[in-house]
């Protein structure tokens, strides 16, 4: 049996909390696409620590944490984090496992990332520039190195080949910086990442499940950046819904169960693209602040606006979404009237449905006004504590997207979830 925890949005959802929350459930966390750009905040004994690649269950002794082929790992980070974690306490060398398929970040890919980035000028896609999209490009274009290839002796021979065909594309680009540095730090991390359980992980999970064993899959990024089903090109280098855990984990569809989407009180965006319920105004300053909007991995302001249930609606359709958690919804407190989007005008037409190109048209959000509970929400505990006009917020949401929300986020603390 395996659950999956993903984000309903433009990511940023607060994934990172809502797995720690529900890991005490489960024998294993698995991480099943993505790579370093995604940040997962945690706060453990209220200190605060970002994950970007260790699946968010690790604080937990009794739990697994698997990194499984979908995703693109970067050593460098890696190692960094392997020792942020271990001054909590955590113990990767006991409880984390890699897989042998996962693909490696090499410096090259994150200044092919960088050139490419700077070569698009208006016309960016706000890249992270830690080096994801050239590592899922050499993934599909079958050159990628992957993390078994480490335990062969040919892997510095390969990584040559494979660094002196990334230079002709540099050149072509006309970048000419020196990245002498990051492949000192790379090598580094990739004699650390030998040092870590590496394993056969599709056979690793499935034995682990016909054991008995429960498992949930995490997601990153979110289902509006999904390669196929997001706002392209403005989105993500790997399939960042459901059908992802399939092929980045190797299970079988018929092993999930529930799907747990994840989407904040109201809507945030990082990086360029299409986002109808942005706010331009005061409105949208405030939300920013209110909310500490601000990147887990970049630190760049997040693009803040209301609500969009027909986005919404789409995530939790491709996703097949049977419960969702509502989270930060303790940033509302201080805002009236609420808007949430319940359709889009595209070209002065109504529709509840996401336009193919959503840059190519006029989309004018339509919106349903809901009045705000003007009162602090994040001391609640039960439902039974939560104000009157939160609660028909809500309820209006679980209408609407045909998911019942089950839990309300109202603070970053472990503590901070009330379940309805």
């Amino acid at each position: 049996m395996i659950d999956v925890i993903l984000g309903l949005q433009w990511g940023d959802e607060g994934k990172g909390k809502i797995v720690d929350f529900f890991a005490p459930q489960y024998d294993i966390i698995a991480r099943f696409q993505g790579g370093p750009n995604a940040g997962h905040t945690l706060y453990v004994n209220g200190e605060k620590i970002v994950l970007h690649q260790i699946p968010s269950g690790v604080f937990h002794d009794h739990t697994i944490n698997l990194i499984g082929n979908g995703v693109v790992l970067d050593a460098v980070t890696l190692k960094r984090e392997c020792e942020a974690v271990a001054r909590f306490g955590a113990d990767v060398r006991k409880n984390m496992f890699i897989s042998k398929r996962t693909h490696l970040i090499l410096p090259t890919h994150r200044a092919l990332d960088k050139a490419s980035e700077m070569q698009k000028g208006d016309g960016k896609i706000g890249s992270t520039l830690k080096g994801i999209g050239p590592a899922y490009m050499d993934k599909t274009g079958r050159n990628g190195l992957r993390v078994g290839d480490l335990l062969d002796k040919s892997f510095t021979t390969n990584y040559i080949k494979l660094r002196l065909k990334h230079q002709r594309m540099l050149d072509s680009y006309g970048f000419n910086e020196d990245i002498s540095a990051w492949e000192e730090e790379f090598f580094e991390a990739v004699d650390f990442l030998r040092t870590l359980n590496i394993v056969d992980g599709e056979y690793f999970i499935n034995e682990k499940m016909a054991a008995g064993k429960k498992v949930l899959a995490e997601g990153a990024q979110g289902s509006m950046l999904d390669i196929d089903f997001g706002t392209f090109p403005f989105v993500t280098s790997s399939n960042t819904i459901t059908a992802g855990v399939m092929s980045g984990l190797g299970v079988a569809p018929q092993k999930v169960r529930d799907v747990i989407g994840i989407t904040k009180a109201y809507c945030t965006r990082v990086g360029s693209g299409p986002f109808p319920t942005e706010l331009h105004d005061e409105t949208g300053e405030a939300l920013r602040k209110a909310g500490n909007e601000f990147g887990a991995t970049t630190g760049r302001p997040r693009r803040c606006g209301w609500i969009d249930l027909v986005a919404l609606n789409y995530a939790c359709m491709i996703n097949g979404v049977t419960q969702v958690v509502m989270t930060k919804a303790d940033v509302l407190d201080q805002f009236s009237p609420l808007q949430v989007c319940t359709g889009y005008k595209v070209n002065g037409e109504e529709t509840n449905q996401i336009p193919f190109q959503m840059t190519r048209v006029n989309i004018e959000p339509v919106y349903a006004s809901f009045p705000g509970w003007n009162t602090p929400t994040d001391g609640c505990k039960t439902a039974a504590d939560l104000p009157e006009s939160m609660k028909t917020y809500i309820s209006f949401i679980n209408e609407k997207i045909g998911v019942p929300v089950k839990w309300v986020s109202n603070g970053p603390g472990r503590d901070q979830i009330v379940t309805l």
